[in-house]
């Protein structure tokens, strides 16, 4: 990152600079009395674009006016709806039309997924996660060990992070491959760790546990729409995300999954569903399953139109912003929030998020110095000012300027306040 300077003249300078400033007024920014809000919290829940608005109205508009036809004849039919977002999705992601699909929600893609690829045996029935993994991860891990019969006690591996601030280094990652590798039937890790912020390197993670005949899927709930993900070239067998944070598609969007080339034609077993049938013959209602080659054949039902038109206006969205745009002005937002923080308030925060600007994403996940409730204490007085984050237990402060909608100002502003909270208990 060019040299900071800590002012807030140097931050509007930064925005009046930048080239991908303009879209920020494609969303909506909520207020706070007469100005805005400093909103640094799409790592939880993005912003809405305006266009969304009239994207839903017209499929309700097209509801109204066609009825069953507008699987036909509205201006986006919805028999095919969800093809409409296959290349903006692939293209986020770094894969291939024919690997991805948006349905359903993360943990029920995650469960399908696990349906077909942990296949566990005797022998390897273990599958590896992070320490602190997202509860809902869990859940689902626990549950699907327990299907088959095996303890998630014994049958579940967590990494332990061996980094400062409980951030997980590929050392550890080999370690425990080479410890367990031989009874790991998949490794199941995120793309951006949710309470850290730490990115994983998907493609070396990926290397490492096919070389010990490990089946591996990412969720990546907190990477993509913030970091290029690479998907086909990572190697990786399956992943999973949502839609309703970075790719602000709406609480509980319909949301993606990504299955891997290689197993386009898989005789794996699945749950089936009938959108997942063969296109040609689909409608011919036969009683035997016949997959469609790809992610699509992992499809249960039909596509949700009205959860689809928010996703396809937000990927509109960042194919005209670029996901590597967004990611070099990422760096360059995140490292001067970064750099502010340690020069205006050290005696306050301490961030846990990696400092190498390649293993984070734009979210910093902070600890605030001092007693015990200090953390929540700051977290109320932020919110109160209209600078909005989000707090996860037991003493964590996210934040997470986002490149499409969040300046330079923003992060100026999250510590400006921070300064004035300080200062009132000093």
């Amino acid at each position: 990152m060019q040299e900071f300077q800590p002012g807030l003249e140097w931050a509007r300078a930064q925005d009046a600079a930048d080239e991908l400033a303009g879209f920020r007024s494609e969303f909506c920014i909520p207020p706070h009395g007469t100005d805005e809000q400093v909103y640094l919290c799409g790592n939880s829940l993005g912003l809405l674009p305006r266009a969304t608005r009239q994207a839903v109205l017209d499929e309700l508009d097209d509801w109204s006016t066609h009825a069953v036809e507008a699987h036909f004849r509205g201006r986006h039919p919805w028999m095919p709806y969800h093809s409409f977002v296959r290349e903006h999705l692939a293209a986020l992601v770094g894969a291939e039309p024919a690997e991805v699909v948006a349905m359903n929600s993360l943990t029920a893609n995650l469960h399908l997924m696990l349906v077909s690829f942990y296949r566990p045996t005797p022998e390897r029935h273990a599958i590896l996660l992070e320490k602190r993994a997202f509860p809902s991860d869990q859940y689902a891990l626990q549950s699907q060990v327990r299907l088959h019969g095996y303890d998630p006690a014994t049958a579940l591996i967590e990494l332990e992070g061996d980094e400062a601030e409980g951030t997980i280094s590929l050392d550890a990652v080999a370690r425990v491959l080479e410890q367990h590798g031989e009874r790991i039937a998949v490794v199941v890790l995120p793309g951006v760790q949710y309470l850290t912020g730490q990115v994983f390197d998907l493609k070396t993670i990926t290397a490492l546990a096919h070389a010990k005949g490990c089946i591996v899927g990412f969720d990546l709930a907190h990477a993509v729409g913030n970091v290029p993900v690479n998907l086909h070239d990572s190697g990786c067998d399956f992943a999973v995300w949502c839609h309703y944070k970075y790719c602000n598609s709406g609480p509980g969007a319909v949301a993606g999954c990504f299955v891997h080339a290689r197993h386009a034609h898989s005789e794996r077993p699945r749950l089936a569903g009938w959108w997942g049938h063969d296109q040609s013959t689909r409608f011919q209602m036969g009683p035997d399953f016949v997959p469609t080659p790809g992610a699509d054949g992992w499809q249960l039902s039909n596509p949700p139109i009205l959860a689809l038109a928010p996703l396809r206006v937000s990927l509109q969205i960042f194919a005209r912003a670029g996901i590597d745009r967004l990611r070099a002005k990422s760096l360059r937002l995140t490292g001067y929030l970064a750099q502010l923080i340690a020069h205006e308030v050290p005696q306050v925060l301490d961030v846990l998020t990696p400092t190498e600007p390649q293993r984070r994403g734009c979210q910093l996940s902070l600890r605030v110095k001092g007693p015990r409730d200090s953390g929540r204490a700051l977290y109320e007085y932020l919110g109160s000012r209209g600078v909005v984050g989000d707090w996860r237990e037991p003493d964590v402060i996210r934040v997470a300027p986002t490149a499409l909608y969040n300046r330079f100002e923003d992060a100026w502003r999250f510590v400006d306040t921070v300064k004035h909270w300080h200062a009132g208990r000093n």
